[in-house]
């Protein structure tokens, strides 16, 4: 693939940037919490940073899915956690939280609000969450047949192996750096690896992959808070632009895709600029080792390119969270001072199916 040209963009529309970002200490079970009691201390967590109260936000955005709550309108109930009193401008999507940031940042870019609070959440340990996915899948043709979502990724990774791309001890290579990377991460749910050896020497959850190449289950939420302009610096010393963001989509069918690239990967990097310069950091969603293969080589990331620092979704995924936490943590690294170019990518559906990149920036010197 070779990048094309980006669009040009529309005049009148207003820089915008992630001004705070928050998260739960991912665990492998929630029992004991709701899913207010879940969202909750995020809340209030990310308005601390900036010091803003609900009063204070413009538009609100959410994202979760009602499959995994087991009941129709959940969101609904998770509102409790932000506070629906005085009435709110407010929106859902039956998504990852990185859609519901882009739905909040298109309102923020056309001037309907000045800030925007979104938060996404996912308890997977109620049920099995590899059957709950088997839910995204053709209901007529697919579906019926019960693939769950390793056993769909197993497909892809063996496509990669059989292509010449990959192989289990590169894979188990990517597992070790990510959760070794995630020992400097006090959310993650898994910290530090054993070395690939050792991993290479258990048994296949679903060949060629083994428990190392898949993600944990995780129950967790995240929140960011957006603003524009002035509002941004006012907010924080050093915001995170979003210089670009776009999403694509390509074929429902795994059978009618080449499982080794990502086209709707590769076509969202080029509307968001993320080819205009050289990113220092990239945070995937990539739940499986094979993905961020594959990931790698749409984004056209080399070795300089810091790959999931905070250990990504391997170290810790909740489920309509876990792509809102890539661009959480990459605004975050941009706020510390360790990034000035970062690439987040989130997400959806049986073997990257659905894809968003945005392109995010330190203040300009």
């Amino acid at each position: 693939m070779t990048a094309a040209a980006k669009p040009s963009p529309l005049s009148g529309e207003r820089d915008v940037a992630v001004v705070a970002f928050a998260q739960s200490t991912h665990q492998r079970s929630t029992d004991q919490l709701s899913e207010v009691e879940l969202v909750l201390p995020v809340l209030q967590d990310v308005l601390k940073q900036t010091g803003l109260t609900t009063d204070r936000i413009g538009f609100t955005c959410s994202g979760s899915s009602d499959y995994l709550a087991g009941r129709a309108f959940s969101f609904t109930m998770a509102l409790d956690g932000v506070g629906a009193w005085p009435p709110i401008s407010e929106s859902h999507v039956e998504m990852d939280g990185a859609w519901a940031l882009y739905e909040a940042w298109v309102k923020l870019r056309t001037g309907q609000a000045d800030t925007a609070l979104v938060y996404s959440y996912g308890k997977s340990s109620p049920g099995s969450v590899r059957d709950v996915l088997t839910r995204q899948l053709d209901p007529y043709t697919l579906a019926p047949l019960w693939p769950d979502s390793v056993a769909l990724a197993a497909l892809q990774t063996q496509a990669l192996i059989d292509a010449g791309i990959t192989d289990e001890p590169a894979l188990a290579a990517t597992a070790v750096r990510s959760r070794r990377a995630a020992l400097g991460n006090p959310h993650a749910q898994l910290r530090g690896s054993a070395d690939a050896e050792a991993l290479l020497r258990e048994p296949y959850e679903v060949r060629p992959l083994r428990r190392h190449d898949c993600p944990p289950v995780s129950d967790g939420a995240a929140a960011v808070i957006l603003a524009v302009g002035d509002a941004a610096r006012a907010l924080h010393p050093r915001p995170a632009w979003i210089r670009g963001i776009d999403h694509r989509i390509e074929a429902h069918q795994p059978g009618v895709r080449d499982l080794t690239e990502s086209p709707s990967t590769w076509l969202a990097a080029i509307h968001a600029g993320a080819f205009d310069a050289p990113p220092d950091t990239a945070e995937l969603h990539a739940p499986f080792t094979g993905q961020e293969v594959v990931l790698r080589r749409a984004l056209e990331l080399n070795d300089a390119v810091a790959v999931n620092p905070s250990g990504g979704p391997l170290a810790a995924n909740p489920v309509m969270a876990a792509g809102l936490i890539r661009i959480g943590e990459a605004a975050a690294r941009i706020h510390r001072g360790e990034s000035r170019r970062a690439l987040a990518h989130a997400t959806s559906g049986p073997c990257l199916q659905q894809n968003l990149v945005a392109v995010l920036e330190g203040e300009q010197q």
